[in-house]
């Protein structure tokens, strides 16, 4: 294209290359007999649906009408790449096309090669990021999906010495509060589309900023960029580097709503306590030192990926609500369900008090 144009942030990536790149190079896991695999993949299985009930009694929350229990499936790490690219194309499908201008000097010969790229980078980072996770939801696709990892939560578990069944019970419990976070407020997915797609759309603008215009625009487009990645402190995760001030308070928003998700449902997983999960202390003892003290390969991702902001979700996320439920209970803390007015500001993650003040009076 040699005049200008629009085109979507789903465009710049070759979706299925990045789905079929991203599932060979996801390591294969931990080896077992075919005996064992099988009967790890079905008690998984068995305990997300355990886990259900358990859910509904600590967090005293409720389906909203019309939504039910996730859609459950046992995956290995090239059936999660493939789940997570689709979600990927998806959510950048809200990314206004206006966002992301073509330059000038753009051919249409640049475009399939910049795709193919684009594919490999996002195929090779899901390949890396597939062999961490343990579960996850999966909100935005046409029903949601809760994905289980079946050889990373073997792997945990044998690493950390954890009995079987209550890992498996223990991780469910987590990802089926995530589902009825979600079941309980349908508005919650049409809104982090919104937020997370006005973010992008920002910052696809800007980069393409650095392509346009005449060369000294450019540069200085350019210019500005690197003068924004040096000046962040120390520690600052790559990806927050490159934004504006105004794109990292709605980078912010965002963050607090998903510490919000990911605390809640570490509480909660915790909360069932000892009567439905024998050994939850020895797990939390055991998995919370493993976050604290990554090695070799795991520090490597953790810095490369940014993962030290994920965990910093679970543990300030956790704090407000532990702080919600100190000071005025469950039912108080269940208010943040009611509406996106009523999630807690990037300050008040920190502060639940501030929240309460706010939301309760």
């Amino acid at each position: 294209m040699s005049g200008g144009g629009t085109a979507s942030l789903t465009d710049a990536v070759d979706w299925p290359l990045a789905a079929r790149a991203g599932a060979v190079l996801a390591p294969a896991g931990p080896t077992a007999g075919a005996a064992e695999l099988r009967e790890h993949v079905e008690a998984l299985r068995a305990s997300a649906h355990r886990a259900v009930p358990h859910v509904a009694d600590v967090t005293r929350m409720r389906f909203a009408d019309g939504a039910g229990p996730a859609r459950v499936l046992v995956v290995d790490r090239a059936g999660w790449v493939r789940a997570n690219a689709r979600s990927m194309q998806t959510l950048l499908r809200s990314v206004p096309a206006g966002h992301v201008a073509r330059g000038p000097a753009t051919s249409d010969d640049d475009d399939p090669v910049a795709a193919v790229v684009g594919g490999l980078e996002i195929g090779g980072t899901l390949a890396m990021l597939s062999t961490k996770v343990l579960g996850q939801l999966e909100p935005f696709g046409d029903e949601p999906t809760l994905l289980l990892v079946a050889p990373n939560v073997l792997r945990v578990q044998r690493q950390l010495g954890l009995d079987a069944d209550d890992f498996r019970l223990w991780v469910c419990l987590h990802e089926q509060t995530h589902a009825l976070q979600f079941g309980a407020a349908p508005w919650l997915v049409d809104h982090l589309r919104s937020r997370v797609g006005a973010l992008l759309g920002e910052v696809a603008g800007t980069a393409a900023a650095v392509g346009e215009g005449s060369a000294l625009a450019r540069t200085r487009a350019a210019a500005d960029l690197v003068r924004r990645f040096v000046r962040q402190p120390a520690g600052t995760p790559l990806a927050e580097r490159l934004l504006t001030p105004d794109q990292r308070e709605q980078m912010a928003q965002v963050a607090a709503v998903m510490s919000l998700l990911e605390g809640h449902a570490d509480v909660m997983m915790d909360v069932v306590g000892p009567k439905v999960v024998p050994s939850v202390r020895a797990i939390r003892k055991a998995f919370d030192a493993r976050r604290a003290t990554p090695r070799g390969t795991d520090l490597v991702l953790r810095k490369v990926l940014g993962m030290d902001a994920k965990i910093a979700q679970y543990v300030d996320g956790a704090a407000f609500v532990r702080g919600v439920r100190r000071r005025a209970g469950t039912t108080a803390l269940n208010v943040v369900w009611d509406g996106p007015q009523n999630l807690p500001t990037p300050r008040e993650i920190s502060d639940p008090a501030a929240w309460l003040r706010r939301v309760h009076g």
